[in-house]
């Protein structure tokens, strides 16, 4: 007699929840290609650009402590992808060209602005209160 004659004999947790990893990462794992990274390239005037992007997956699963055929353990995922830049091939030679947050076009220099402005009158400030 095996192991499937017996539905109500209790199957061991950890192959519950290897065999459910396991489907997870099949399931996930078929969605990620180059393409998901490198788009299709764009051709014009000469110029190809290839998209390329960031991509991350996560999942997880688990069983209770009645494992068998009636508890077959649960599990979820995700992915998400956000844009890093794109690929620019002209004349033969490529160059990888990031994209850039646009807030650090402004952030900077103004921070930059600021400081200058301000640690010179802090750096007088203490200096007159400093005891001779």
């Amino acid at each position: 007699m095996t192991s499937s004659d017996t539905p109500d004999q209790p199957v061991p947790q950890a192959d519950t929840a290897a065999a459910l990893m396991e489907s997870l990462a099949e399931q996930l794992g078929s969605r990620a290609s180059v393409s998901a990274v490198f788009g299709e390239p764009v051709t014009s005037d000469g110029i190809t650009i290839i998209p390329v992007a960031e991509i991350g997956f996560g999942f997880a699963g688990g069983t209770g402590p009645e494992a068998g055929a009636a508890n077959t353990g649960e599990g979820g995922g995700g992915a998400g992808a956000r844009p890093r830049g794109y690929i620019e091939i002209k004349d033969g030679t490529a160059t990888y060209k990031p994209l850039r947050a646009p807030w650090a076009k402004v952030a900077v220099p103004l921070a930059a602005l600021l400081a200058g402005t301000f640690i010179p009158l802090l750096v007088r400030r203490l200096v007159k209160r400093r005891p001779r």
